[in-house]
């Protein structure tokens, strides 16, 4: 085909995009989207008590070690509020489908 001509041809949407994508109804490769490179899932949030906010970070350590393959990396800390303790935590996990699944158990 002569350069003039297909510089003519029209141009599909499947060919600008820059995710992998198939040609079959615009999906994308899972690899494009869970690349491992967001491993750690954050939660923070204030409570009334410190025991409250102990608890749920028990529950939360609790739900982390059914995701987990590998163990979790869990970095937590509370800080005295005015009007309670905030809670905030780190759970790093050694694949990102584990703290996708262990975010997913939150809801």
């Amino acid at each position: 085909m002569s350069a003039a001509l297909e510089a003519k041809k029209p141009v599909h949407a499947i060919n600008q995009c820059s995710a992998q994508e198939t040609a079959a109804c615009c999906c994308i490769d899972v690899g494009t989207i869970i690349d491992n490179t967001d491993c750690t899932a954050s939660y923070q949030q204030l409570f009334a008590t410190r025991s409250e906010a102990e608890a749920m970070l028990a529950d939360l350590t609790a739900r982390a070690r059914k995701a987990e393959s590998d163990p979790c990396l869990i970095n937590s800390q509370f800080a005295e509020q005015a009007d309670g303790v905030e809670l905030t935590a780190d759970f790093t996990f050694c694949c990102q489908i584990e703290s996708i699944n262990f975010q997913l158990g939150l809801r």
